[in-house]
């Protein structure tokens, strides 16, 4: 049985390292074989840009060697895919290398897309990769005051994210010295602070303790960098003297370009997580088109269900579990208070007041998510 793994991410990482533990006698003797293939050498911390973009992580924390997270009877090769083959049951690659599977996994991620948005991408600030994140710090160290407005895209990596950026950045403010010369403005897209009714209710309170204004229903439309304003759809402005976006995010183009999915977004079984039409072909984390959080925890959670029922049906035949849809988000509340969001397909999450527990739990796993990508924790 030859598996195939396209992404060297979080999903790709432990589904190969899960895999590799349950069919270790299958692997010895030759009856399977695990693959990934990956854009990269290296293996990034994503949530980490977060802090990088704040000053409080430095960018080589954020790295390790995509290989040396790998278990040693895995087949790994930095050899981007360019073209699916599904009736044939192949791939080509950038080297021009045609790789056969038996099972095809692919676990290939998201992007941001602030070419959206006309003038988006030349006046905000974003900290989905290591330069923006960087460049995102620079201007904050150079601001002393004013307006700032946090615009909110979707669908977007990391749910929280937009909570969590608002809250770190007053109190980064604060110690500065500078809360008293600026005002953070709030934008969402739908009639609420956050697309979980409960994430809402618990989110809204806590900036209205803490002065942040906020503008619901508020679709980004275009940004006017002269007249430093970002319109809305819906027909309103947000002045701001410094914007920062959580861009609206697209699929892989290799996704795109293959008409794999809408907007790179594989249509994808919500129990069994293979692509429709497809019993053989199976799709993981961001690269899904599932209405759940595109989150780290919800590809190491779909990467748990996919191990066991891969390993299952390389030994008995047959899947023996569905995914549930279980999704773990931390929310930092704050520079040393942060709370989170636990829920699944049947049961909304419900956030308990943040405290500082949990922030040092969140910053402990900052270091353990190595242990995590092993397929460890």
């Amino acid at each position: 049985m030859n598996i195939l793994i396209v992404g060297g991410g979080m999903g790709g990482t432990i589904l190969a390292n899960n895999l590799a533990r349950r069919l270790h006698t299958e692997l010895h003797e030759h009856k399977a074989r695990i693959t990934v293939l990956s854009a990269s050498e290296r293996h990034m911390y994503q949530p980490g840009l977060l802090y990088v973009a704040l000053g409080r992580m430095l960018p080589n924390e954020l790295y390790r060697d995509e290989r040396g997270l790998l278990e040693p009877q895995i087949e790994f090769h930095v050899d981007p895919v360019e073209e699916f083959a599904l009736d044939h049951h192949q791939v080509r690659t950038h080297s021009g290398r045609v790789y056969a599977y038996d099972i095809l996994v692919i676990a290939t991620g998201s992007r941001i897309f602030p070419e959206g948005v006309p003038g988006l991408k030349e006046n905000a600030e974003f900290f989905y990769t290591e330069e923006s994140a960087l460049h995102m710090y620079q201007r904050l160290r150079q601001f002393t005051g004013g307006r700032v407005v946090i615009a909110v895209g979707v669908p977007h990596k990391c749910p929280m994210a937009p909570l969590e950026i608002t809250f770190m950045l007053h109190d980064y403010f604060k110690d500065r010295g500078l809360l008293e010369k600026t005002r953070i403005h709030y934008t969402y897209p739908i009639g609420r602070t956050h697309s979980l009714e409960n994430v809402a209710k618990w989110a809204t309170p806590e900036f209205d303790r803490l002065g942040i204004s906020y503008e619901t229903l508020f679709n980004i439309k275009d940004v006017d960098g002269r007249a430093k304003v970002v319109r809305s759809e819906e027909g309103t402005e947000a002045p701001y003297d410094l914007l920062i976006a959580i861009p609206a995010h697209k699929g892989m183009e290799v996704i795109e370009n293959n008409n794999l999915g809408k907007n790179g977004w594989i249509p994808t079984d919500r129990l069994r997580l293979n692509m429709d039409q497809r019993d053989n072909v199976f799709v993981l984390g961001d690269t899904t088109n599932l209405p759940i959080s595109k989150a780290g925890s919800t590809a190491h959670f779909e990467a748990d269900t996919l191990a066991e029922n891969l390993a299952a049906m390389v030994k008995i035949g047959t899947p023996v579990r569905d995914y549930d849809g279980k999704v773990f988000c931390f929310i930092e509340a704050g520079k040393d208070r942060a709370t989170y969001a636990m829920f699944n397909y049947q049961n909304p999450p419900n956030p308990r007041p943040p405290t500082r527990a949990v922030h040092w739990f969140k910053t402990a796993y900052n270091k353990l998510y190595w242990a995590s990508a092993r397929g460890l924790l």
